[in-house]
Formats: structure tokens, C-alpha cells, sequence
């Protein structure tokens, strides 16, 4: 087979069609220059030149979804440490009524949007582009800083309130998402974070408080190509969004719990996206990284695969454990 764009290459793996090799990319925060549009896009363009990844998947500063809705943080001044938290804006159940439907368009959405902007232009348009969009749910809990169990509180004796909050939250990403993709993106990867794990909420919450919200954001942005669902942790509750209308399924493999890839290739239409434990990244030598690049490449025949990490990687991920994923699907090529 001739060589594919980058572009052909992903549209191709999208459609189980056969690839010239498995498209890969890999991402990961930069904690020192993500606190703006052009320190953002430097970091991002930055990783497409030094590996050539197949496709670009942005990773901002977490918080910025949170910052919308007036939370505050500021740098930890640590390469290998996320924002330090100063302020939240849900302490207690009273709260919830003051999440309200924000500008999608203004700070701090505005300096995501120039960001995804100047990453296009360096782009030009020859590697797709997906900006990570939080689940309303993951919004939710991290404007009451992270705290499940506070959370999972309200679902229970303050359920209406936490709706109206989701409401609000899904009003403004379904308008931030379709501007993204307005502003550049060719997809968006939608996040669950810490509420797509059977360890933190019941499937049937599940349906109550994240599904009927998630399902509003996807459906903006349902003419882009290349969206992706994320179910983050270990014991995940993938299975009750395997049919959301995405073109592809983002998970940890390694992690306890979790399914294949080739058991959701089997029950699933979508292409996988996946393969290699950011732990190993991290810890592991390049030769066990190339291992789990043949495993991967082995459970699914290189069909409907997109090789990345089950989540984001270290800052201090060794460069040579990449190049390794890098020379190993080069070197296997196309699969059948």
C-alpha cells in the first residue's frame, strides 16, 4: 500500500478501512506554558514536530471549564504538577443555584478557541486536530472541587438541583464544542474524568446525571468527523456509552476492570483508541513500551485502532519510550 496523508490514515482507521500502519499520537499536559492561548499551541505543535503523531488531541489546563464559572486556580510552578486550587464556587448544595448558562465564547473559552486557532494555522491542515471538552458531570464536580462523595451528596437529596446545574453546564459546552469545531477542530475527545468509573457512580446514575448531558454536548458537534468518547479509571462504565455518537472509544486497557480492545471491537461498530499504559510509558523501558504496541496491534489486526495511551501521559514521560511507539508501528506497517 502507497503512503496515506495523516489525514487519509485516520479517516481510513476510523472506517476500519486498510492503513498504510496504525495511526498514533500521544499527548500530555505542559504544566508551565498551558496558561495561555499561544503557550498552549507552542506546547501542542511542539509534540507534532518532534514525533510527527498522526493526529493532534489538544490537552489544555484542566481547570479552565471550572474558571469559567469563577473558580480560581494558579501554576504550581512544577513541570510534573498540575494548577493548585484557591477557590472553588459549590460548598454546599445551596450553591448549585448559582450555575447559570456562561458566554461560550468568553474568557476562558475565548483563550481556548484562539488557542485551537494558532494550532490550526501551524497545522495547516495536514494532521486532524480534537480539543478535549469535559463532560457536563466532570464540570459539575470539579466547580465543587473534585469532591465525589459532596457530589454524589446532592444527587441524592438535592437531584433537581444538580439537573438544573447539568443543564446549565450542557447549555454552554453544546455551544462551546460547535465553536470549536467552528475555530478549527476536526472533533472534539469528550472526557468523563472521575464520573465514567463504576467506582464513583452507579450505572444508574449514570443514566441520570451524565448520559442525557453528554448526549446534548456530542449532539452539537455531530457533523465533525472525528469525535471521540473518553471513559477515564479503572472499572469503567464504558459499556453504558458504547452507542453514543462518536467515532471512536477511548479507555485504559490496563486498568482494572476494563474491557479490551478487541472484546469492544467485537460489541462495538467504533474504532478503539488505546493500547498503551501511561505507566509503562512513564516507568517502563522502550522495549516494554514496544510490547504493548504489538499487543494492541495483535488484539485488533490494526483495524479500527488508533494507538495512544489509555490517558494522558507524564510531563516527564522519557522521550525514548515514544520514539519507540513511533518506530514500532512504522515497522509493523498496515495489519489485516
Amino acid at each position: 500500500m502507497s503512503d496515506m496523508t495523516k489525514r487519509e490514515r485516520v479517516r481510513a482507521a476510523l472506517r476500519g478501512e486498510p492503513v498504510d500502519r496504525v495511526p498514533a499520537s500521544f499527548w500530555g499536559h505542559d504544566y508551565v506554558r498551558e496558561w495561555s492561548a499561544e503557550g498552549t499551541a507552542t506546547a501542542m505543535l511542539g509534540q507534532i514536530e518532534r514525533f510527527g503523531w498522526d493526529f493532534l488531541k489538544v490537552n489544555p489546563r484542566a481547570t479552565y471549564y471550572a474558571e469559567a464559572w469563577g473558580c480560581r486556580y494558579r501554576p504550581s510552578g512544577a513541570p510534573d504538577q498540575g494548577p493548585v486550587t484557591e477557590a472553588v464556587i459549590l460548598k454546599t448544595a445551596d450553591d448549585l443555584g448559582s450555575v447559570q448558562p456562561v458566554d461560550p465564547r468568553s474568557e476562558p473559552f475565548g483563550e481556548q478557541l484562539e488557542a485551537l486557532r494558532i494550532i490550526g494555522r501551524g497545522l495547516a491542515g495536514e494532521t486532524p486536530l480534537i480539543q478535549t471538552v469535559f463532560s457536563p458531570l466532570a464540570v459539575l464536580g470539579a466547580l465543587a472541587g473534585r469532591d465525589v462523595a459532596l457530589v454524589r451528596d446532592w444527587m441524592r437529596l438535592r437531584p433537581g438541583d444538580v439537573e438544573r446545574a447539568l443543564d446549565a453546564i450542557a447549555q454552554t459546552l453544546a455551544g462551546y464544542a460547535a465553536a470549536c469545531i467552528e475555530a478549527g477542530a476536526d472533533g472534539i475527545f469528550f472526557a468523563t474524568v472521575e464520573w465514567g468509573t463504576a467506582d464513583n457512580i452507579s450505572p444508574e446514575e449514570f443514566a441520570r446525571f451524565s448520559r442525557p448531558y453528554d448526549l446534548r454536548v456530542l449532539k452539537a458537534v455531530e457533523s465533525a468527523w472525528f469525535n471521540v468518547l473518553h471513559v477515564c479509571r479503572a472499572n469503567n462504565l464504558l459499556e453504558a456509552a458504547l452507542d453514543y455518537p462518536v467515532s471512536a472509544l477511548s479507555w485504559s486497557i490496563h486498568q482494572e476492570g476494563n474491557p479490551s480492545l478487541d472484546n469492544v471491537l467485537r460489541r462495538s461498530d467504533k474504532a478503539v483508541m488505546g493500547g498503551v499504559d501511561q505507566a509503562v510509558l512513564l516507568d517502563g523501558t522502550p522495549e516494554r513500551v514496544v510490547d504493548q504496541v504489538r499487543e494492541a496491534l495483535t488484539a485488533t489486526g490494526g483495524r479500527r485502532l488508533l494507538l495512544a495511551p489509555g490517558c494522558s501521559i507524564s510531563p516527564l514521560t522519557p522521550e525514548a519510550n515514544l520514539r519507540a511507539v513511533r518506530q514500532a508501528v512504522e515497522v509493523a506497517g498496515g495489519r489485516s
